[in-house]
């Protein structure tokens, strides 16, 4: 299949672009923040997150990705400013995935926004927050609005009292995806923390300093598998490091502080760019089945200098095992996998090794170096490989391999089921399981094969409600309703009429 003939047709807005509110298009709106200074920020984005071949992925509010590393650190506060609506759905998702605290908020209005009183009320607000017996650090997000309207955050103090202030823009006009919007954050905490390790000493981790050379994990994991990675770098005399995002400032000094940076998940461009700048080596890919473990060990290993007697030690401790989990643990049947989070060629990989017949990955973040091993391996087995995959894509590929289950995004896992295949959500069903190591091999073959193994069940759902709850027909009837076709080509007559006089008022 080639991905680049399917059609990407653009939403045409239902409200005329008249302002710089949130109903303005992205196209407005970028304009205006580059008006208003945010020329220098969007550009960065734009090198750093790379959109194409159409304009983005469909996907939640990018700033969640910001908001959810922020919550999740310890003595850490975190602020919007935005839309009150934006702020409200970004707040209901944030609780919905597990966050135990407030979210703070400064609201504004067009007055405010327009005359800078905004701007004094976010300062206003970080200085009220600021207490270094409860915090560490403050991290504050401007959504689109106050970006495409120029709100300065960079011009608040580094520091309240002790308290760093992290003032960061997470427009959806400028980042792609909530997977992209957490290296924002990170990347910007990295900055910050390489600074002060830089002026002079800074606080030890909570746990101490390793007694070994450390591996930073770069990308959100399973909780399991910088375990399973630290038992993998032992036989090499490696330890692992912090997982970036981390859960606590310290823990960043401890990150810029390994001998070697594992890129786990690709994507973390400024994170990868601070690491650098601190001189760190970076590793793509990850320890995933027999042939991407034995690949990273040798790359993680060349890079801190092991011997590589010591090297092939190691393969030789792990390497039997995972060939044997997944021996015993097969995973039979056609699958198309896609999603946002940024692990799906990594979970393309093992699925591959356990037997799958995996015909396409979908992943809606960009292409960069860090992945390149994963997307060469995939292609040399005839897996399409589909960076910045849209739902049009996703769906495509689904009707033309017609697979035995489709892992995928909410909507692809619904336009599945509705076709009768069983289908399993990435985020929550995949991505939430240990992947590394022995630890992961065969730990997807169960519910896989426990999901294709559901077919019958699909058809027989089908069958039974046959045609029920589908299009005007939805719903629950005495009667099905009558067709009234007439009236169906009046009210399309009038939708074209309306479609013309805008098309004639946005050219005047």
């Amino acid at each position: 299949m080639d991905a680049r003939t399917i059609p990407i047709t653009p939403a045409t807005p239902s409200v005329r672009e008249d302002g710089h509110g949130c109903h303005a298009g992205a196209d407005a709106m970028q304009a205006a923040a580059q008006a208003a200074g945010k020329r220098e920020v969007l550009a960065q984005y734009a090198a750093d997150y790379p959109k194409g071949p159409h304009d983005q992925p469909q996907s939640m509010c990018p700033a969640f990705g910001s908001l959810r590393v922020g919550l999740r650190m310890r003595r850490t506060s975190t602020i919007l400013s935005g839309s009150a609506c934006c702020v409200y759905g970004l707040s209901f998702t944030s609780h919905f995935y597990g966050a135990r605290r407030s979210v703070g908020y400064v609201p504004f209005n067009s007055e405010t926004l327009v005359t800078g009183k905004l701007f004094e009320d976010i300062r206003d607000a970080v200085y009220r927050q600021a207490d270094p017996a409860q915090l560490d650090a403050i991290v504050i997000i401007n959504l689109c609005v106050p970006t495409a309207s120029g709100v300065p955050l960079q011009l608040l103090p580094q520091q309240i009292n002790g308290v760093r202030i992290i003032g960061i823009d997470v427009p959806g006009f400028g980042v792609p995806t909530h997977a992209e919007a957490k290296d924002v954050l990170a990347g910007a905490m990295l900055k910050y923390a390489r600074t002060e390790a830089m002026a002079g000493p800074v606080a030890a981790p909570r746990g101490g300093v390793a007694d070994k050379p450390t591996v930073t994990l770069l990308g959100e994991v399973f909780p399991a598998d910088p375990m399973v990675i630290g038992a993998l770098l032992e036989p090499l005399g490696l330890a692992a490091g912090p997982v970036v995002p981390t859960r606590e400032w310290r823990e960043l000094y401890a990150a810029l502080d390994g001998s070697v940076v594992a890129a786990l998940h690709p994507f973390y461009t400024a994170s990868v760019r601070e690491f650098e700048a601190a001189g760190r080596p970076i590793v793509g890919s990850a320890p995933v089945g027999h042939d991407g473990t034995e690949a990273w060990l040798q790359a993680i290993g060349s890079a801190a200098n092991v011997a590589q007697a010591q090297i092939d030690a190691a393969k030789n401790k792990f390497l039997p095992a995972i060939r044997g989990a997944l021996a015993a643990r097969p995973v039979k049947g056609r699958i198309t996998l896609s999603g946002y989070e940024g692990s799906e060629l990594l979970v393309g990989r093992l699925l591959v090794e356990s037997g799958a017949d995996l015909r396409y990955v979908g992943t809606a973040c960009p292409r960069t170096p860090w992945s390149d091993a994963d997307r060469q391996w995939l292609q040399a087995r005839g897996v399409h490989v589909q960076y910045r995959a849209s739902l049009e894509q996703d769906l495509a590929a689904f009707h033309e391999f017609k697979p035995d289950l489709a892992i995928g995004t909410t909507p692809v896992v619904q336009a599945a089921k509705e076709a009768r295949t069983p289908s399993l959500y990435f985020t929550n069903l995949i991505s939430a399981r240990p992947l590394m190591g022995p630890a992961g091999a065969g730990a997807l073959a169960q519910v896989v094969n426990a999901a294709i193994g559901n077919k019958a069940r699909f058809d027989a759902m089908s069958d039974f409600f046959g045609d029920a709850g589908q299009g005007d027909k939805a719903g629950v009837w005495q009667d099905t309703p009558a067709e009234h076709p007439a009236f169906r080509a009046e009210q399309k007559r009038l939708a074209e009429k309306r479609a013309k006089k805008r098309k004639a008022e946005e050219m005047v």
